[in-house]
């Protein structure tokens, strides 16, 4: 799930991360671009028919919609790695806009099961955005066996 991303070409790349690993992509509004911008389009591909992606008007929207029992925020305001996390079907991974990440107001939302990061070099800010979404989802995947995939 992207939290009001900015990036055209992030959410492109996403949407063809969801078309090849079978997750769904949960897009918050405000959008910082419109869905049919060609930077979008070129990222994702001919991927866009193959992917499962729903735009919800506001976070709220999205947990009700959503009702998830698990949701992991992606910050580099954690102590708890990634690959530390035991995932399960139906969990929900949650990142932030770029450049900012997720405000704190988000963080602290009752729905957020616990904050994890991705470990990076020291001094470094942070990772791209559609990279780190993939980094985690194939996390996710492989510790769930790679259901589907061939």
């Amino acid at each position: 799930m992207f939290f009001e991303p900015r990036i055209p070409p992030n959410t492109g790349n996403a949407i063809r991360l969801a078309a090849g690993s079978g997750c769904s992509l949960h897009l918050i509004e405000p959008l910082g671009f419109d869905l049919s911008e060609p930077k979008l389009r070129r990222a994702g591909l001919d991927y866009h028919d193959l992917a499962s992606v729903t735009v919800h008007e506001n976070l709220s929207a999205a947990w009700e919609s959503l009702n998830p029992e698990r949701t992991f925020a992606f910050t580099a305001a954690a102590d708890t790695r990634h690959t530390d996390i035991d995932y399960r079907e139906g969990d929900v991974l949650l990142f932030g806009p770029e450049p900012t990440g997720l405000p704190e107001e988000v963080l602290a939302d009752p729905h957020i099961t616990e904050r994890v990061r991705i470990p990076m070099l020291p001094g470094r800010r942070s990772m791209n955005l559609s990279n780190a979404a993939a980094v985690a989802v194939y996390e996710a995947w492989r510790q769930l066996g790679f259901p589907g995939a061939v």
